[in-house]
């Protein structure tokens, strides 16, 4: 079974900082792009940032870029996303994302 579980969101105040994973199966993690993605209230679900099977190439949204840093352990068959500098925009659910696969995402809040 396909599966997809991040972890690591919680509250944090501005200018905090907060590492999600995502423990992905073998099959969608193996040689696969695994992506990061963010949806705040009311807004739609936007690209944060993605990273090569092997890592050698990330790829961020502008918003997130010189703050958030993602990485995998292909050994853990595991993605991260640090994020550090958070601010209040930065509130959203984070889902991590592979082929057509989605994990249920956990909740990332910054208060001001």
């Amino acid at each position: 079974q396909v599966q997809l579980v991040e972890s690591g969101g919680g509250l944090v105040q501005a200018g905090g900082s907060l590492r999600l994973s995502c423990a992905a199966s073998g099959r969608t993690f193996n040689r696969n792009v695994m992506r990061w993605f963010r949806q705040a209230p009311g807004k739609e679900r936007e690209f944060v940032a993605d990273i090569s099977w092997t890592g050698s190439t990330t790829t961020y949204a502008d918003s997130v870029k010189g703050r958030f840093t993602i990485s995998r352990d292909n050994a853990k068959n595991t993605v991260y996303l640090q994020m550090n500098s958070l601010q209040p925009e930065d509130t959203a659910v984070y889902y991590c994302t592979a082929l057509t696969y989605w994990g249920l995402g956990t909740q990332v809040t910054v208060s001001s």
